[in-house]
């Protein structure tokens, strides 16, 4: 690196003329200058804690530009709490995914949603939440953030149009409703919020400010489902799951408007939180192929989940593929998602045992929690990722003993469907 300076692509790297360039082929090189790197092809790791400024005048300006003073952000490198070469290259090229203006990125999937709380939620403020989230999110609401007087309404992750309304009004006889916070799919049910029914239920709810609207988009995000165009204003991602897609780091994501993330940048460079400079490149390594990644493993998702589909120990597969034509949830998976996806949710005829059994049968796929990996990974979340949730939550929310969360990965179908066949016949 030759100079300190921010990193930011160039407008002529997302177009060639008047042909505009696919994220697929802009995760090799956008964002980064082989110039300022001696010639190399891939960026290097940049571990450094802190970084030289030219003149005084310079650390003085991109200090004003990270603590706010000044507007429009820093545009120079300061310290690696608050920016590096690694962590900006990394967020410029997946913004690209959504089309959105920003992306910060974090130490884990729980900073980022931790810190989107804390930029947007203060005591005696009310939370409105599909349900089920993912545990800790859940934890975070109704356990931590309940400490400091702030409020949740809930409703169901497949709710309608009149519900979401419902929730809306309840909330606000509560106090000032902060922000909506969605999953989709819910974890690990699979069911599918209806984004587009609550964007129009915020603007009838809500005259002049309009609470931002997030989502966890970590199951179908970014290739199967780009929620910001159905109205979202921020999306959610453990970058561990799919983007990562090795099960080899922790890291989080946000993406949305520059305005929304400017907030969340404040609390983040205050706190920490930020994603390390080695974790950020091996995300950037793991962009490279998550196409080619989700693409075969939604291939390989297809041909198991019809294998389970019409299995006599099998009670329902809960697949995107399979949802029943004319159903709300097919409504909104026909208006909403570019696929399927490869994390689903396999109810088997019995309870905790059977599920145990065959969990403990398999040979191939791998009994550990997590998803999106590009080995398939297989878990029971009532007894495992959910088991925090109280009993009658996770009973009302559809996370019973039988259930089996599934996440397909890129081996070979046939050998994944001769596993499972064999996992089945345990029981």
């Amino acid at each position: 690196m030759t100079d300190n300076h921010s990193r930011k692509p160039k407008d002529a790297e997302t177009h060639i003329g008047n042909h505009k360039l696919d994220p697929s082929t802009m995760m090799m090189g956008h964002g980064y200058d082989p110039a300022l790197s001696e010639g190399s092809l891939k960026p290097p790791i940049f571990l450094t804690s802190t970084f030289v400024f030219e003149r005084a005048a310079d650390g003085k300006h991109f200090f004003e530009g990270i603590t706010g003073k000044r507007p429009g952000g820093t545009d120079g490198l300061v310290y690696s709490r608050f920016n590096n070469p690694n962590q900006q290259i990394l967020e410029e090229r997946f913004k690209l995914w959504e089309g959105s203006e920003e992306c910060l990125t974090f130490s884990s999937g729980m900073t980022a949603i931790t810190t989107l709380f804390l930029a947007f939620v203060r005591p005696g403020d009310v939370i409105v939440h599909s349900g089920p989230l993912y545990a800790a999110t859940e934890s975070i609401i109704a356990k931590i953030l309940s400490q400091f007087g702030i409020k949740y309404v809930d409703f169901p992750a497949g709710a309608t149009r009149e519900e979401i309304d419902a929730a809306l009004a309840t909330a606000k006889t509560m106090g000032r409703v902060s922000l909506i916070y969605l999953e989709s799919p819910a974890n690990p049910t699979n069911a599918l919020v209806d984004v587009e029914a609550v964007v129009a239920a915020r603007k009838a709810a809500f005259a002049n400010e309009l609470p931002p609207i997030a989502i966890d988009n970590t199951f179908l995000g970014p290739l199967w489902a780009r929620p910001q165009d159905q109205g979202a204003d921020i999306s959610v991602y453990s970058l561990t799951k799919y983007a990562g897609g090795h099960s080899d780091l922790v890291a989080g994501g946000l993406t949305g408007s520059k305005a929304l993330l400017d907030k969340v940048r404040a609390i983040r460079n205050t706190m920490g939180g930020i994603i390390d400079s080695n974790t950020a490149w091996m995300l950037m390594r793991s962009l490279e192929t998550l196409e080619l990644r989700m693409s075969r493993a939604g291939e390989n998702a297809v041909k198991v989940c019809e294998f389970f589909k019409d299995h006599p120990k099998v009670e329902t597969v809960g697949y995107l593929g399979f949802l029943e034509a004319g159903s709300r949830q097919k409504d909104i998976y026909d208006r909403h998602c570019l696929g399927a996806g490869s994390t689903f949710s396999l109810y088997l005829k019995g309870g905790e045992r059977e599920a145990f059994a065959f969990l403990d049968a398999l040979k191939i796929a791998k009994l550990a929690v997590s998803l999106g990996g590009t080995e398939t990974l297989a878990s029971a979340p009532a007894a495992m990722t959910h088991i925090s949730v109280p009993e009658e939550r996770r009973a009302a929310l559809g996370i019973s003993d039988n259930l089996v969360r599934i996440s397909i990965g890129v081996e070979k179908a046939e050998d994944l469907i001769a596993d499972f066949d064999h996992a089945l016949n345990a029981i």
